[in-house]
């Protein structure tokens, strides 16, 4: 596993707090998210962060590399040229999937527009370490790949979160991401114990570490990136700084956005929780950092530095090479296994369709109605005229149409589908209806006419009909 540089203590860069990000004190680093840069035209803001010897990370998030299809190769190449017009030392992504259905599954192509979790099966992991291969052989720079937070668990899970991100690294060398908020997300949703995640994790694996906040609801804990960070997720910083000295850590915020100083102090608690961690296992102390979460005794090492797993002993990897046709078969076999659970699950969270069989139908209707508030989130930033045009009832307009319209182009077609669905509704003539009626004009061509004859009548029916 290739050594990486130490990152220090940074922040996560985003467009409305640039200005704030720039002036802050002992920042070393930032990290941007890559879908929302375009190397031809990189943020003045990061240009001067870099120029100040800053080192900006693209953060990748529509990847999907836990999904049941290849990477597709244009979206690696895409992250590649982020990486290489930032001049970074690695890029990140998460262990999730975001869309499910197409080829595989032959069904409707699906958008979760969120990151969902990977089944902890021994399918899901050898479709997941083949997509890593393949993303660490296009990308110019060292891969990490984070852990994600969920409110859902899948049924017949075979191996623990520990488990399978030491399994991950092991198979294909990869470094990864560990976001100590995702661990207490997982605790408070799926009864998980963080620290004993911690005790199974390649801890030399580790590129850097998210922290970031979020808020508890009726039992359940959404990882907002909105909310100051809560004393427990520092608690498992200094569990992890007790084990490691981190390379580096990061405080994650994606909006609700606090006065500059509220960050600073922020960051400052997290400096002061690692220096403390490290302090404390310096001089032998076995308090892991004061967490609030009982340690689980450390897996013993056997002679030549391996951590023993049952759950891997006699693994084909571990053994002699099977022919490359049986590899090529298992994979495809796995491929298509994962591919029909995760389009029946994706399918069930945002077109309505019955639950699989298996899952918590409470916790999946928490998990849908969250899927909805996040795209309806997004839709307002990258179309921000159509809550103006709206106003109040933007939002249960919106989770309304989300009900039975599942996201299928990206952001900007569902704000498109959005408007479209509105006016061809029959909304009462007015002001609102009229601006909403001229932005969708504007914004829906001209765009390249399909080749099928019903398409194109159905669209310029469509514009007709708008028109008016």
């Amino acid at each position: 596993m290739q050594q990486l540089r130490r990152l220090g203590t940074g922040i996560g860069w985003r467009p409305e707090i640039a200005e704030a990000v720039e002036r802050m004190p002992g920042i070393d680093w930032v990290e941007a998210v890559a879908e929302n840069v375009c190397p031809g035209h990189v943020p003045e803001s990061l240009l001067r962060l870099r120029e100040r010897g800053v080192t900006v990370v693209p953060h990748g998030v529509s990847l999907g590399l836990g999904g049941a299809d290849r990477p597709d190769e244009s979206r690696l190449t895409a992250l590649a040229e982020r990486a290489e017009a930032l001049g970074s030392p690695l890029v990140t992504e998460h262990i999730a999937f975001v869309r499910a259905g197409g080829p595989l599954t032959a069904s409707p192509l699906l958008e979760a527009g969120h990151l969902l979790p990977v089944p902890r099966t021994r399918d899901a992991l050898d479709v997941l370490c083949a997509n890593v291969r393949a993303a660490q052989a296009a990308l110019p720079v060292p891969l990490a790949v984070e852990n994600i937070a969920a409110l859902i668990s899948w049924p017949g899970e075979e191996m623990t979160e520990g488990q399978f991100l030491y399994d991950l690294a092991d198979r294909t060398g990869v470094h990864l991401l560990i976001d100590v908020a995702n661990l207490h997300t997982n605790h408070v949703n799926r009864g998980e114990d963080p620290s004993k995640a911690l005790d199974e994790l390649p801890v030399e694996a580790i590129a850097y570490v998210h922290v970031a906040g979020g808020f508890e609801r009726d039992g359940v804990w959404h990882d907002s990136h909105a909310h100051p960070v809560p004393e427990p997720v520092l608690g498992i910083l200094a569990d992890l700084a007790s084990r490691v000295a981190p390379p580096g850590v990061l405080l994650e915020r994606d909006e609700n956005f606090p006065e500059p100083a509220e960050l600073e102090r922020e960051l400052a608690a997290i400096r002061r929780t690692v220096t403390r961690a490290r302090a404390r296992a310096t001089v032998g102390a076995g308090t892991r950092g004061g967490v609030a979460y009982a340690p689980t005794p450390p897996k013993a090492i056997t002679g030549d530095g391996v951590v023993p797993d049952a759950g891997t002993a006699g693994r084909p990897e571990h053994a002699a090479a099977a022919p490359v046709e049986a590899q090529t078969g298992a994979e495809d076999a796995a491929r298509q296994r994962l591919a029909l659970a995760q389009a029946a699950l994706l399918s069930a969270l945002v077109a309505g369709t019955p639950a699989p069989e298996g899952f918590d139908r409470v916790r999946l209707g928490v998990q849908a109605r969250a899927l909805a508030a996040k795209r309806a989130d997004v839709v307002a930033k990258v179309a921000p005229e159509l809550p103006e045009i709206l106003a109040e009832v933007y939002r249960p307009a919106f989770l309304a149409y989300a009900q039975g319209h599942p996201m299928s182009g990206g952001y900007r077609r569902d704000a498109l589908d959005f408007a479209e669905h509105l006016l061809l509704a029959g909304l009462p003539e007015s002001a609102e209806t009229r601006l909403l009626r001229e932005w969708w004009l504007e914004r829906s061509g001209p765009a390249p006419l399909s080749r099928r004859p019903g398409a194109r009548l159905a669209r310029a029916t469509r514009r007709v009909l708008l028109g008016r």
